[in-house]
């Protein structure tokens, strides 16, 4: 499977840490891609690897993810105020 942004949302907990495991191994440029993509900040990932030495890297990655994933969505939600306007609506 081709590991990407859109895949990685779609896997459960578990899929999603061996996922991050297997691009740490094989592809971590590509990890880093991703994260940046996420916006995970690199400071706060850092200080999380490096307060939990003996964690599976893959698990504490993806829970960053996850957090990240669901800020993004509540703030789109946030802003997403007005209602949508319905196709069958006349337009002026």
């Amino acid at each position: 499977m081709e590991i990407n942004l859109q895949s990685l949302e779609k896997l459960d907990r578990p899929s999603l840490e061996d996922a991050i495991n297997e691009l740490i191994k094989n592809d971590f440029s590509k990890l880093v891609q991703i994260l940046y993509r996420i916006d995970v900040s690199e400071a706060k990932l850092k200080n999380i690897l490096n307060s939990n030495p003996n964690e599976d890297a893959g698990k504490l990655i993806a829970q960053v993810i996850v957090d990240r994933l669901e800020a993004t969505k509540k703030a789109r939600e946030s802003f997403n105020t007005t209602p949508r306007i319905d196709d069958t609506e006349e337009r002026l």
